[in-house]
């Protein structure tokens, strides 16, 4: 038997992994504090109560290059320790704080810019250390075209890469963050209805779509929906981008009650039935 111990929101919590026990360590590896508030939160929150549910974050920058509003009472200087506050208190907001949360300190809008092998070399280490059974990140989409989130979707698919092997009882399963083309196309519809500026997906920071048939795992998040808006709001420096009207929580309700990825190991047979959870069917 192992005995390990982590601290979580304080509290020490025990867990016993006896023979072969299942691995539920989940570890997210994004750019930037706020990627992750709506990259993943709704699947932390649908586990955050299981006892073998271990929660890993890992964010490459501080944010430090984000848009200041006109009117701030903050400036540049401000920003890191900010954002670091902001997405700290996200999680708390959420009711799931992460069992280990690590900031690689990488510049801003620089990812693109380091040495490749200087990137995976950051992210390496700590997934080694930590064996997740699934990874998220970034795919070659980044969602939004960002040179920093297609960088560092990169350099973790690199490092699971490396790291997987035979016998280990982690990288069983590592997928991207997605948008579905329809979703996408819905939204940007909406937005057209509404008078607002649209999206287009050939532009740099700009949000696109991957093909529907590409999403492997959707993820129902209804029930956890205001958990997740709750580690949004505390994302205040970040509102004026993040939403056309922050204070319409219902609308950012419904836009995260689904979270979809894009399976990239093991290869998904082309016409699989859509997995409902990033465990599902895992040891």
């Amino acid at each position: 038997m192992t005995l390990r111990l982590s601290v979580c929101g304080g509290a020490i919590a025990v867990r016993r992994y006896w023979g072969m026990a299942r691995n539920r360590t989940l570890a997210c590896v994004m750019a930037h504090p706020d990627d992750d508030a709506y990259g993943i939160a709704g699947t932390v929150a649908l586990h955050a109560d299981e006892a073998d549910f271990r929660f890993v974050l890992v964010l490459a920058t501080h944010g430090e290059l984000a848009d200041i509003p006109a009117g701030a009472s903050w400036t540049r200087e401000d920003l890191p320790a900010m954002r670091q506050a902001e997405d700290e208190a996200a999680w708390r907001a959420v009711g799931r704080v992460p069992d280990r949360h690590e900031w690689l300190g990488l510049p801003d809008g620089g990812l693109a810019d380091l040495r490749f092998e200087d990137v995976v070399d950051a992210v390496l280490p700590i997934l080694d250390e930590e064996d997740p059974a699934v990874v998220v990140t970034f795919g070659p989409d980044g969602i939004f075209g960002h040179p920093d989130h297609i960088t560092i979707g990169a350099a973790t698919d690199e490092a699971f890469r490396r790291l997987r092997a035979p016998g280990r009882r982690g990288f069983q399963r590592l997928v991207h963050g997605a948008v579905p083309q329809s979703v996408f196309e819905r939204w940007n519809a909406q937005r057209a209805e509404m008078g607002l500026p649209t999206f287009d997906p050939t532009q740099t920071y700009h949000m696109r779509g991957v093909p529907d048939e590409e999403i492997g795992v959707v993820v129902d998040c209804g029930s956890v929906a205001h958990r997740v808006v709750a580690g949004l709001q505390q994302h205040r420096s970040q509102h004026h981008v993040m939403s056309d009207d922050p204070t319409d929580t219902e609308q950012w309700a419904r836009r995260v009650r689904r979270e979809s990825y894009v399976v990239v190991w093991p290869e998904r047979e082309p016409g699989a039935p859509l997995l409902a959870d990033l465990f599902e069917g895992l040891d």
